[in-house]
């Protein structure tokens, strides 16, 4: 009577089929917890204001400004940027990196529905933009970017620059706070996925510190949250979050090179 063998253990070598050759059985990462909570949101958060801060006391009004391209640039993109990277820096030092703590790999299926996701809200945003320039008038409805731009044309590479950091790179950055450490704070905390979707979506719209866009950004953020609730990784929440801010790059970008004219 043939016994039967015992399944070798995970990471260690088994002999393949009697021939004595050794197949080495991979061991999967072992999951852990992270060790960051609420400050290190906070953290990342107090860099972002530092630098706006002190970008806004170098250079005051861009449009202003000497050296008014580099001031742009700066005032819109470094703030963002290192507040990411600082939140980046603490899932390095404290966690598991930002692929395992925020799940912020690429899945097709993620991206997919990141993008499914995304439409139905650039079409729920859309109409309440339309709603909120008709409410408030199309002078006060315009956000903290495009304030800055008023009434600059800008050169060809620095608009598609800023296109491309709408578009594109806020998303990323502005998701690795709100739906990165801040809703992995809350998992930490073992909080269920509709509180860290609703706590986030709310700082998330108040964070932007646009008091009269507030309850906009709310709309915007909803389906972004949707699709960090749904999949349960960052992915789809960034794809979201770059289709529902295509138009509004879109619209910059022309109207920084002077192609239309805002209303």
């Amino acid at each position: 009577m043939q016994v039967p063998q015992p399944e070798p253990a995970e990471g260690v070598s088994a002999q393949d089929g009697g021939t004595g050759t050794a197949t080495e059985v991979p061991t999967p990462p072992a999951a852990r917890d992270h060790r960051w909570g609420f400050g290190a949101f906070f953290l990342a958060e107090a860099v972002f204001l530092i630098a706006s801060a002190m970008l806004m006391a170098l250079f005051g009004d861009p449009r202003q400004s000497e050296w008014f391209s580099a001031a742009l640039v700066c005032m819109l993109m470094l703030p963002t940027l290192v507040s990411a990277a600082v939140a980046v820096a603490i899932t390095l030092l404290r966690g598991n990196g930002p692929r395992l703590d925020f799940g912020l790999y690429w899945r097709w299926e993620d991206v997919k529905a990141g993008f499914g996701i995304g439409l139905v809200g650039l079409l729920s945003t859309t109409i309440a933009s339309t709603i909120w320039i008709r409410w408030v008038g199309p002078e006060n409805a315009t956000s903290a970017v495009s304030t800055l731009l008023d009434g600059v044309e800008l050169s060809p590479s620095l608009a598609v620059l800023i296109f491309l950091h709408v578009w594109l790179i806020a998303p990323v950055c502005e998701e690795v706070l709100y739906r990165g450490l801040l809703w992995g704070a809350m998992e930490r905390l073992r909080w269920s996925r509709i509180s860290a979707f609703v706590l986030s979506t709310a700082v998330f719209a108040i964070g932007h510190l646009e008091p009269e866009r507030t309850w906009l950004l709310l709309i915007i953020a909803i389906p972004i949250g949707i699709a960090r609730m749904r999949t349960g990784r960052l992915t789809a929440s960034v794809v979201a979050h770059q289709v529902n801010n295509f138009l509004p790059a879109l619209g910059l970008l022309l109207i920084s090179l002077g192609v239309i004219t805002p209303t």
